[in-house]
């Protein structure tokens, strides 16, 4: 079985933060696009089972109640897995019963909803407009619509960010109680406003104590800590963001799209214009059996649970040790070996690109 990534790179606006793919929302644009989307996923899709379907943006839920019909339309040539996880993202602003509706009717299991924080003074600096009162009201909705299984994003790592406005923001997210929560420090990337406006970033040791923070409140609440920058409860672990993990293969599909077919990994153009008229003329890496053996490390170890040495070695006919100096790290604790796993030590999750460039 295979995942599939849908990427919708429309926006109604541009949050300040933001490097992935996007663009004001314009009608013409999204109905031509989402028609070359359609013939694109009739065109590469090979008709084996999937897994997990993603739609993320950008912001798909800004699109009209007509244009997310067509686009969920689109999706029916999938062969789906009885327990196929599909998530659709969420803005806050854009949900409505009516919207909320046409999701649930066309099996969408799975809504991830942009929250980022409560604090006034992070939303501003964000570009973006929402109250906590807001969101409760909007999770009162979809609960009553059926939905059981909410991911709810968080930013911290603002420059003028306190330890009381990261207690604040989790103890109103934990109110919610939504069965999964990622959480992310903020990254500066080159092309965001914030960059260009010369943001000052926040210090390691602050953000390491921002890190930690989160990690012991949620444990304590019983969300399971999978993945260095996502929690779950029992059972809502994201099916969609493990095959990453676990470096399976998966569709790309859309503007920027990235995906990993036998042994290629490929990036869809990034020229709207070209994208448009099916020039669609992005990158392609053919991976030796190396490259894929770094990305099993790599990704693998950004689960707490690591990585199975059994597993590697049916994948690679070789065992761990013999491609990788795992036994000095193991040593000096860097990782730990348990029940036929390997994993970073829980206490130096938050270096793990340190541990990492030491094996590779």
């Amino acid at each position: 079985m295979r995942a599939v990534y849908i990427h919708i790179p429309f926006c109604k606006s541009i949050c300040s933060y933001c490097d992935f793919c996007k663009m004001f929302y314009h009608t013409g644009w999204v109905n031509k696009y989402l028609k070359v989307l359609r013939t694109e996923m009739k065109d590469q899709y090979l008709g084996e089972k999937i897994s997990s379907i993603y739609i993320g943006g950008g912001t798909p839920s800004c699109l009209s109640e007509e244009e997310i019909i067509y686009l969920l339309d689109s999706i029916q040539i999938f062969h789906k897995a009885k327990d196929c996880e599909i998530t659709f993202e969420c803005n806050v602003n854009d949900i409505t019963k009516e919207k909320l509706a046409i999701l649930k009717s066309y099996g969408i299991n799975r809504l991830s909803i942009g929250v980022e924080s409560f604090q006034e003074k992070k939303l501003i600096l964000m570009g973006r407009n929402h109250t906590f009162l807001e969101v409760q009201e909007k999770m009162k909705m979809i609960r009553g619509m059926g939905f059981r299984n909410i991911n709810i994003d968080l930013i911290y790592g603002f420059y003028n960010e306190t330890k009381q406005d990261i207690k604040d923001d989790l103890k109103k997210v934990l109110k919610l109680k939504p069965e999964h929560i990622s959480t992310y420090s903020l990254i500066l990337s080159e092309h965001t406003l914030l960059h260009v406006n010369k943001i000052p970033c926040i210090s390691d040791d602050l953000d390491a104590e921002f890190y930690w923070y989160i990690c012991g409140k949620l444990k304590h609440r019983n969300y399971n800590h999978y993945e260095v920058s996502n929690f779950a409860k029992k059972g809502y672990e994201s099916k969609h963001n493990l095959s990453y993990w676990n470096n399976l293969e998966y569709y790309g599909f859309g503007l920027s799209a990235s995906g990993y077919l036998e042994g290629v990994r490929y990036m869809n153009t990034f020229n709207l214009t070209k994208y448009l008229n099916h020039q669609n003329d992005g990158k392609k890496e053919l991976l030796t059996q190396n490259d894929i053996m770094d990305n099993e490390i790599m990704l693998g170890l950004r689960k707490l649970t690591g990585i199975n040495r059994n597993d590697f070695e049916k994948k690679f006919g070789k065992k761990i040790e013999e491609a990788y100096p795992i036994h000095p790290l193991i040593k000096t604790k860097d990782l730990i070996e348990k029940d036929g796993y390997i994993f970073i030590n829980p206490d130096k999750i938050y270096v793990m690109n340190e541990i990492l460039m030491k094996l590779i």
